[in-house]
Formats: structure tokens, C-alpha cells, sequence
């Protein structure tokens, strides 16, 4: 039995939890929303996938993105909620001896951007917003950390595990990436009417930091997006888009509409993946949406 999951702290909360309800020893199977879509996941009799697409493989299925759900039926459980992790702490509550309660609502938080001003601009003052910056989920060689964390999470307070060496090392590195994201922010942002448009392609290598910051940066539009390559050959485009959390004036649902770009997500924010051959179709398009603001 694994765990198969995506590299982020909602994937990682999911983890945390089920490799206590269900008593797992395998390691985490950490993949790409777009890697389940594309079939490209061997996954076998016995899996268990969260905060990901379904895959008739699976034995166990628990997610709650917009664009992911299904009409077949399947085991585990689909909803709606802030975060894939909510979805599983409900499901396998009575077989916790832990007591998470305050993680996942911390996870609720960050994976649905229901983030005040000051936690946006100073993550260093909020344990779990900071340690959520720590987890670059686009690194495969980043994944030692990932189980570190699931690790961590499933024995240790929050205040121990900031202040655990390896972590509180990243944490250090997170807080000078997000002055210099911020630098970067500026330079690569353009405003175009209600939708700011962040465009990393120029750059050798994409930056890191804070994801919402672009919202605080920029308050007068009610909408992001972000595009950078998704490999070091340009081979792979990435794009990101988010309704501002602090301007909230945006009718397009997200997920439902990169859907149509091999992508998807929720309402409000979500993020699809194509040959960098596509940009020139996908990207005027997805900016045209945007643009009429239509439900």
C-alpha cells in the first residue's frame, strides 16, 4: 500500500495523515497533477491517491478540486472543502490517535489563500505559512524534505519542528527569497486592465517565493497569472492563475477553465502544463477569459 500524492503542504498534510490512520511503511509516491492525467503514473491495486485527479488504478481516492470530480463511483471521499487534507481528516477521523486538528486548519488557510494582509507580507511571523513556503514542489530532488516533513508533522509541535535544524535553515532561505521575489515581482509584472500578468520566461531560472504576494503587490486587479518554463530546455510551459485574495471581483472559474488547457484546479485558483509550442494559442486565450470576466 502507498501513498501517492502531489509535493505540496496540502500533499504533505495528506500524508501525515493517512500513514497514521492506515498504518502505511511504503514510501510516498510524490507525482504531478499533470503525470495523473497523462496516464504517466503506474499506479497499482492497493494506492491510496490524494489532493490528485482519480485513477481507476487506486484503491482509495480522496481529493477536492473543482475540475477533478468524477460520476463513477470509487472509494474514499470527494469534496469540496479548503484543502484534500480536510477531506481525509474527516474520513479517518475515529482512527486517529493524534490530535491534528489544528494542522489541517492551518492547511484549510494556506491551501485556500483565506490569508490576512500581514500573514501575506510577513510569513515569517506564521509558523505554518512559512513552513508551507519551504516545500518547492517542481524539484524531484527536493523529495527527502517532503517525507522529512511528513515525518516532523506526524510527532511534533509546530514551534519543534520550525526550529528543527534542516527546517529552520530552509526558513531562513524562504524569508531572503521572498525580499528578492518581490524584486522580481516588479520588474516581471505588467497590469493589462483587471489581470496582472508575471512572465518568467525571459529568466534563466524561475524564481522562488511567496505566491501571494503578487496580490498585496498589486491590489488594484482582481486577478493573476504567472508563466514560466517548466523544465531547463523551454520545452515545458507552466501556467499559474489566481483570483487576488484581497480583491475579490473575479468571475471566471479558474479550474473550470484550464481544464480546456491541460490544466484544471478550483474556482479560484488552479494552473495547467503544455509544450512551450502551445504559448502562443494557450496563453492569449486564457488571457481573454480573464480579460471579459465572465462566469
Amino acid at each position: 500500500m502507498r501513498i501517492v500524492t502531489r509535493p505540496d503542504f496540502d500533499g504533505v498534510v495528506c500524508a501525515v495523515l493517512l500513514k497514521e490512520a492506515e498504518k502505511i511503511t511504503e514510501p510516498v509516491k510524490w507525482v504531478q497533477p499533470n503525470d495523473i492525467q497523462k496516464g504517466l503514473v503506474d499506479i497499482r491495486t492497493g494506492d491510496i491517491i490524494a489532493n490528485l485527479p482519480y485513477d481507476a488504478g487506486c484503491s482509495l481516492w480522496f481529493d477536492h478540486h473543482y475540475t477533478n470530480r468524477i460520476t463513477r463511483p470509487f472509494k474514499g471521499a470527494f469534496e469540496l472543502a479548503p484543502s484534500a487534507a480536510r477531506v481525509v481528516f474527516k474520513y479517518y477521523k475515529h482512527m486517529l490517535q493524534g490530535d491534528y486538528s489544528e494542522l489541517v486548519n492551518e492547511t484549510d488557510k494556506i491551501d485556500s489563500a483565506d490569508l490576512s494582509m500581514d500573514e501575506v507580507l510577513y510569513p515569517e511571523k506564521h509558523p505554518y505559512l512559512l513552513l508551507s513556503m519551504t516545500i518547492f514542489g517542481h524539484d524531484a530532488a527536493e523529495e527527502r524534505y517532503w517525507n522529512r516533513l511528513v515525518a516532523l508533522l506526524g510527532k511534533l509541535r509546530i514551534d519543534n519542528i520550525i526550529d528543527d535544524a534542516g527546517v529552520a535553515k530552509r526558513c531562513r532561505v524562504v524569508v531572503e527569497q521572498n525580499k528578492q521575489y518581490r524584486v522580481y515581482l516588479d520588474e516581471y509584472t505588467q497590469s493589462i486592465q483587471h489581470v496582472c500578468v508575471t512572465d518568467f520566461r525571459p529568466l534563466d531560472k524561475t524564481p522562488d517565493g511567496n505566491r501571494f504576494l503578487v496580490y498585496a503587490l498589486f491590489p488594484e486587479t482582481v486577478v493573476s497569472v504567472k508563466i514560466r518554463y517548466d523544465d531547463d530546455a523551454g520545452k515545458k510551459v507552466a501556467v499559474s492563475v489566481g483570483h487576488n485574495i484581497f480583491n475579490q471581483n473575479c468571475n471566471v472559474n479558474v479550474g473550470l477553465m484550464l481544464s480546456k488547457f491541460e490544466g484544471g484546479g478550483h474556482r479560484a485558483a488552479g494552473s495547467c502544463r503544455f509544450d512551450a509550442g502551445k504559448a502562443d494559442d494557450y496563453i492569449p486565450r486564457i488571457m481573454d477569459m480573464l480579460l471579459k470576466n465572465e462566469a
